[in-house]
């Protein structure tokens, strides 16, 4: 779907096997008939954010500003997840922000500040909401939305469709209209959608929820981007093409010795180029 100039909205498909246009992408289009048209190009990106697997990479947002990683105190959120994103994020150059939602129930929130801690150690900003209070939701948000293009991206059970409610009051009569369009279930997002801020200049972008955040798509040097705590420690690895897992000389080992760098990220990291390298060799 491709909203024009007008605020109309158009069914689009893309002229012979051009690459695919993601939410989030302005295009030039020629109109057909009285409510399709033809993708003609797409216009240069300040980014993309993909998403893969084993078996295939998918892009699925453009030109965002920022990333906002909802976890919930309940039920338990993935680290590993979190992480993930925030890598993916990092490489893309899209500024992430952890949101902490159903932040008013007291079991499990300490625990919840203390695992998200490593990720707000490196100057990622953690906003806590309930996203059944949508008028505080929105007084919390909005100074990191406005004028801003931002992904709503979180995994099942966090409770991003309500903070979506929350944010855009009228996201849940045009989500079930949208997928009763596709003739999909009306209580899951199944696609990537962008929505218009209520009352300020801003964009929100709502993705499917997930519980897999594959970075095969990713070199050694863009997964190293996603982890920015090791850039300092990097400039004193001995060798060049250090993979900061076990070389002599690694800066990045020394400081995952003396602390500076947190053992889960580092896990992380090792995690990560592992399952890309084994992708690269099939």
């Amino acid at each position: 779907m491709v909203e024009l100039d007008d605020g109309t909205t158009r069914q689009c498909y893309p002229r012979g096997k051009k690459a695919a246009a993601a939410v989030g992408d302005r295009v030039l289009v020629a109109l057909q008939g009285r409510d399709e048209g033809a993708i003609e190009s797409i216009e240069p990106r300040r980014n993309l954010l993909y998403r893969s697997d084993d078996m295939r990479t998918k892009q699925f947002a453009a030109n965002v500003d920022r990333l906002l990683i909802v976890v919930a105190v309940q039920p338990a959120f993935s680290d590993d997840l979190a992480g993930r994103a925030l890598a993916g994020a990092r490489s893309a150059g899209i500024d992430p922000v952890l949101v902490l939602n159903k932040a008013d129930l007291a079991e499990g929130r300490d625990e919840a500040r203390a695992r998200l801690a490593p990720l707000v150690a490196l100057d990622v900003p953690l906003v806590e909401v309930s996203a059944l209070d949508a008028a505080a939701t929105r007084r919390r948000l909005a100074p990191l939305l406005e004028g801003r293009v931002s992904l709503l991206l979180g995994q099942s059970g966090m409770g991003k469709s309500t903070l979506l409610n929350a944010l855009v009051p009228n996201a849940g009569a045009a989500t079930r209209a949208h997928s009763v369009a596709l003739g999909a279930g009306r209580h899951t997002t199944t696609s990537t959608r962008l929505y218009h801020l209520p009352g300020m200049a801003g964009d929100l972008i709502d993705s499917p929820g997930f519980q897999a955040f594959g970075l095969q798509h990713l070199s050694r040097r863009e997964l190293e981007q996603g982890f920015p705590e090791f850039a300092e420690p990097a400039t004193h690895c001995r060798f060049y093409n250090c993979t900061h897992r076990h070389e002599p000389g690694c800066g990045v080992l020394q400081a995952l010795r003396d602390g500076r760098i947190a053992a889960a990220r580092h896990a992380l990291y090792c995690r990560i180029l592992a399952e890309n390298e084994a992708s690269q060799r099939y």
